[in-house]
């Protein structure tokens, strides 16, 4: 009897070309611009709770701890960012990253515009407070879900062996957010009055977040899906026609093939996370209140050394492609410890000299450890579970690092007058960072159209780690 030849099985999608380096170049603009107008919302708030929440929304507290309240509305925004990233990577894994990204830039957007145009306590009393803490929950859900996919959308565009370099530029949102942040900031300050600017100064830099999400709208809709994703899905499905199986959920599959990643990459955010919202958020609180600087001059510093810190992301980035990931991070991690006590210090000296060369060494060293970021967790993770993976491992560290840093610092500062036990804290952070990329892999070398044999792994079978020499993706 003759036996009937196999069924022929579905054709592998071809694997999708490099971008072209225009079309790269308008990727990373895209991604950068959009992380720029999230961050500059994001660190806007930041910048307003240390400086005139207290006054606006909690006036009935000591000055002190009516600080730590707005700090405390601020964190909310961080426990909100890691069920952005279950809800974005889940969408974003399934769906694409352009879509996701679209979403969240207005989420972003509406919230920040909203705040501008908040009644205070002296208007609606406490409910003015409930108000600013919803719209900071908005604000922390769309952040959650925005980091992962523009750093994947160039990641998964770029050349292999400049990944770290390319996919650092999306990273350079966050201080040129920050820059962007404190110069409306700083300019607000130096030409109004403190009345003016407590009454309805501090409203203009929220209201102008409508027409930044207008311009970044109309970038980020202009480009393409993500090649990578695009075979990745393909395959999916070609496989699930061929074996009639049920994809696994994105968020099940991480847990299931890439915990340790996970964990792995929580570990590497509190340092880096810790320092960050240490240097830039609680130092405007310690200048002013314990070493009695002017705004002016502590806005000032955080300005120019933002902008030190937006040249040297990239400059890390190519390193990485270099060295590899985890010496770089390393510097980092290191550094930002090492560098703990001298920052403060530095600052005790009440001059704008030391104050700035504070600020920019502890952004320098903190860019040591953000910039491979973006490359290091993309190349953990498989392609269609990396959308999650990469946010889960980002964002819920954030609620035990970024979330309550200031919230920390001021509390121990309140508590000791002391800036020790908050360089102690520092250092912990550091630590445990250090301990996170020991037990890392380098990944300088993955090809990310291979990493877990998406289908396979998406699928329930396990994923087998790539380690490739590195191939255009």
């Amino acid at each position: 009897m003759a036996v009937p030849p196999p069924a022929p099985s579905a054709p592998e999608p071809a694997p999708a070309p490099d971008a072209a380096p225009g079309s790269l170049r308008r990727i990373v603009a895209a991604s950068l611009i959009g992380t720029t107008i999230e961050w500059y919302d994001f660190f806007l708030y930041g910048s307003a709770a240390a400086l005139v929440f207290n006054k606006l929304f909690f006036p009935e507290s000591d000055p002190l701890v009516g600080t730590l309240l707005a700090f405390l509305t601020y964190a909310v925004g961080f426990a909100a960012r890691p069920i952005g990233a279950l809800v974005f990577g889940h969408y974003g894994d399934r769906l694409g990253r352009k879509k996701l990204l679209v979403i969240s830039l207005l989420m972003m957007g509406g919230a920040t515009f909203l705040i501008g145009l908040l009644p205070t306590h002296a208007t609606i009393g406490s409910s003015a407070a409930i108000l600013l803490t919803v719209l900071r929950l908005v604000q922390g859900f769309a952040l959650g879900g925005e980091w992962g996919g523009a750093v994947l959308l160039v990641s998964e565009h770029g050349d292999a062996k400049r990944r770290g370099f390319w996919a650092s530029w999306p990273q350079t949102g966050a201080p040129a957010g920050q820059l962007l942040a404190t110069a409306v900031l700083a300019i607000l300050t130096a030409v109004l009055t403190e009345e003016a600017f407590v009454s309805w100064g501090w409203r203009i830099p929220f209201l102008l977040s409508g027409v930044l999400v207008l311009v970044g709208m109309w970038i980020r809709l202009s480009v393409d899906e993500s090649p990578v994703f695009k075979a990745a899905l393909a395959r999916a499905q070609a496989a699930k026609k061929a074996e009639d199986k049920v994809e696994q959920m994105p968020l099940v599959a991480v847990l299931r093939h890439h915990w340790k990643d996970v964990l792995v990459a929580m570990g590497a955010r509190m340092a880096e996370n810790i320092s960050f919202y240490v240097i830039t958020a609680f130092i405007l609180v310690y200048a002013t209140e314990q070493v009695d600087l002017d705004k002016q001059t502590a806005l000032n510093a955080v300005l120019i050394a933002s902008a030190v810190h937006f040249a040297a992301i990239p400059a890390w980035g190519a390193l990485s492609d270099r060295l590899g990931r985890r010496p770089v991070y390393l510097i980092g991690a290191i550094g930002v410890g090492a560098w703990a006590f001298p920052f403060f210090w530095l600052i005790d000296t009440a001059t704008f000299g030391t104050l700035l060369l504070a600020v920019t060494v502890g952004l320098v060293l903190h860019g040591a450890m953000y910039a491979p970021q973006a490359a290091f967790f993309s190349e953990m993770f498989a392609t269609r579970m990396r959308y999650s993976g990469a946010s889960i491992g980002a964002q819920f560290s954030s609620v035990a690092a970024g979330a309550p840093a200031p919230l920390i610092a001021t509390a121990l500062l309140n508590e000791y007058h002391s800036a020790t036990p908050i360089a102690l804290y520092v250092i912990a952070a550091a630590l445990i960072t250090v301990v996170a990329i020991a037990c890392a892999k380098e990944t300088r070398h993955r090809n990310l159209d291979e990493i877990g044999s998406d289908a396979g792994a998406a699928a329930g079978r396990p994923a087998a780690e790539d380690t490739a020499p590195a191939r255009s993706v």
